[in-house]
């Protein structure tokens, strides 16, 4: 059993492929390159923590996208994502919430679809904030200012870890692929070039 994240996969949105210049000919072959992806990786008991702005759809579509989706599902929702489900809907998820903390080999995990530089947790090395929402934008560059003086600054406990990540699957350590927090911690310090 292992633990996947994985944020702004806009499944069915075909306006996304422009917006954040994604590698695929059209909206249909996103979609199935996203769950080939997905399903190359997650196991039927594995879980999977989806960060928000999971289906661009109606609703009473979510099924026909879900329904092929391996692994058990947590949605921690989106802007873009329902405030209610109805009954069927809610049983494709394990659970349905807008923040979820969890204990990941040790780790403590802070999972919502906003970033929150300053969580619960942040001044211990051994917690992640993992998030979506701001893709590759002006605001995400925003965060990574932020981020980087930081991380410059931590030096242990009494001063925040910048342990805060960018789980969109956009970003170049994801790969429109639900990866582990060891993936997602490696991907993003190669990325950054991070110390600590």
């Amino acid at each position: 059993m292992a633990n996947f994240y994985i944020a702004d996969l806009h499944i069915g949105h075909a306006n996304i492929v422009r917006f954040d210049g994604r590698p695929f000919a059209d909206v249909n072959e996103m979609n199935h390159k996203i769950i080939d992806n997905w399903n190359a990786r997650v196991r039927t008991d594995d879980t999977v923590y989806i960060l928000g702005d999971f289906i661009w759809a109606r609703e009473s579509d979510w099924p026909f996208f879900v329904g092929p989706l391996a692994g058990k599902k947590i949605l921690i929702r989106g802007n873009h994502d329902p405030r209610q489900f109805d009954s069927a809907a809610k049983h494709m998820f394990e659970e349905i919430t807008n923040l979820k903390e969890i204990k990941d080999d040790g780790r403590h995990v802070v999972m919502c679809h906003y970033p929150m530089p300053f969580f619960r947790g942040s001044f211990d090395p051994t917690a992640f904030m993992l998030y979506g929402h701001v893709h590759q934008t002006l605001e995400y560059e925003y965060l990574l200012k932020l981020r980087k003086e930081i991380k410059a600054n931590a030096s242990g406990s009494g001063t925040p870890s910048g342990n805060f990540i960018n789980v969109g699957c956009m970003m170049p350590y994801m790969d429109y692929t639900p990866r582990t927090l060891d993936e997602i911690i490696d991907g993003d310090r190669s990325l950054y070039g991070w110390q600590n």
